[in-house]
């Protein structure tokens, strides 16, 4: 996987516009004046569990003795679940958390940006190639840093997209995960049957 292939699907797992509603809502109570900063504050604990993980999770691999292609279809299997909760979402239910007062780690940090989808992708990097992880972290940061800006400007993108922009947006970025994960699901099966053979 290069580069630019890690950034993108990282930022599709993010999502960081299907989020916007739920950080403008988590931050309703909280002051006009220290909003950004709270934003701010969120996501670099955010940044902080997703570069802890890129390097904590491969042993955690190793211990239990998981293959590359038992992970690599995993990954594919968990993502397409994702694009699918992206693509169709469940009407009359919502990821979105009551929230009182100020929002600290749960759920802007962990895990609405550091989530199990966004650990598993990590995991799934580091396990194919862990000789590369200086691209990875690249990648962990410049899609954290798209993420933040969307998200720090959640409120502008949010009247500006509309609700139904934002919609739109989630659904195409769904369409493009489920291509991903069906691609994770046969190179996985391929790299099984390939050694088992």
């Amino acid at each position: 996987m290069t580069l630019a292939s890690a950034i993108i699907l990282l930022f599709l797992v993010i999502d960081p516009f299907g989020n916007v509603p739920f950080f403008v809502s988590a931050l309703k109570d909280v002051e006009p004046a220290r909003r950004r900063r709270v934003i701010v504050r969120e996501l670099l604990i955010a940044y902080a569990v997703m570069v802890a993980f890129l390097f904590a999770g491969q042993p955690f691999l190793q211990v239990l003795g998981i293959s590359g292609p038992a992970l690599t279809i995993a990954g594919g299997v968990i993502l397409f679940l994702i694009a699918l909760r992206m693509v169709f979402p469940i009407r009359g239910r919502t990821a979105q958390e009551e929230i009182e007062g100020e929002p600290f780690i749960v759920p802007l940090a962990i895990p609405y940006v550091a989530g199990p989808s966004v650990l598993a992708v990590e995991l799934l990097l580091m396990s194919e190639e862990p000789a590369r992880w200086p691209v990875w972290l690249l990648a962990i940061t410049a899609a954290w840093a798209a993420t933040s800006i969307v998200v720090l400007f959640g409120n502008q993108v949010a009247e500006r997209l509309g609700s139904r922009g934002l919609i739109a947006i989630e659904r195409l970025m769904g369409m493009i995960l489920v291509a991903i994960a069906i691609q994770m699901f046969l190179t996985g099966s391929d790299m099984y049957f390939g050694r088992a053979g």
